[in-house]
């Protein structure tokens, strides 16, 4: 047997032991409130999300000759790298193998799509991909809705009144704070996402102002009774004690989704918190 031979075998081996790691066993604990911000930036997109448990994804896309690719910039758009082949293939494979769900017995994961190219074209091609992964999205309809073990959400360049004037959607409306008190039905504004340095001045560091403190309880208060989640992005996201902090508001408000890119640290501190 060549050298040759045993280092593609030793790296075959080694890639099949680290896909098995995300198949979604039972030792794999599902952390509902966990956003991965920019997953497709981490060494393995979706895979390394999933293996830390997290239970909402974002991905970036644009729109190119047909299809979606995923990339944060419009330069770094790569041919491999479509929506399709990084996440809702392997999803659909994931589903299938764990009995109607990503986690086995687990909640529903949400797809946070962040269009980039220009939103109705990107969308329009979107809802086309999506529809052809109706055995594993959710969807709106006239019968209401249908759930499925992925819901997907449309961020970023996002065009409302044609989403809203649909009959049937794989994918609801990531709203902004201007639309917390929108009387658009949770099935269409589905999320209420805001870039956290907007509205609160508050950065971890010291007690948080009680006033910046009342209103995220408002906040959080109105979007859940209009049946909505609640996500901020541009919180501190190195390690830190103010980021703890900052994570702690969050959980104590009942915001629902806390956004990262740093997978391992957001799992750590969670972990921490349970009881026991």
């Amino acid at each position: 047997m060549t050298a040759r031979y045993i280092s593609v075998l030793v790296c075959s081996l080694s890639l099949l032991s680290s896909c098995s790691s995300y198949q979604g066993g039972a030792d794999i604990v599902p952390l509902p409130r966990t956003h991965a911000h920019n997953d497709y930036m981490h060494e393995r997109p979706l895979y390394d999300a999933l293996a830390a448990g997290f239970c909402s994804i974002e991905a970036d896309v644009f729109l190119v000759d047909g299809d979606l690719f995923v990339a944060h910039d419009a330069d770094k758009i790569k041919s491999d790298r479509t929506l399709r082949a990084l996440y809702l293939d392997p999803l659909r494979q994931r589903v299938k193998q764990n009995g109607g769900r990503v986690y086995v017995n687990g909640p529903e994961v949400i797809l946070l799509i962040d269009i980039k190219s220009e939103a109705e074209p990107t969308y329009k091609a979107l809802d086309r991909i999506l529809a052809e992964y109706g055995d594993i999205f959710t969807s709106y309809g006239p019968d209401g809705r249908s759930n499925k073990a992925v819901v997907a959400v449309v961020s970023g360049n996002r065009p409302y009144e044609f989403m809203a004037a649909q009959k049937l959607r794989y994918a609801c409306y990531d709203g902004r704070l201007t639309d917390l008190e929108s009387d658009a039905p949770a099935d269409l504004i589905c999320m209420i996402s805001d870039n956290w340095t907007k509205y609160f001045k508050w950065n971890g560091v010291g007690e948080m102002p009680v006033e910046e403190s009342r209103e995220l309880r408002d906040i959080v208060q109105i979007a859940h009774a209009k049946g909505r989640l609640v996500r901020f992005w541009a919180t501190p996201d190195k390690p830190s004690a103010a980021r703890d902090a900052l994570w702690r508001e969050l959980l104590s408000a009942g915001v629902d989704l806390i956004s990262t890119d740093d997978l391992a640290g957001l799992k750590r501190f969670l972990m921490a918190q349970r009881p026991g």
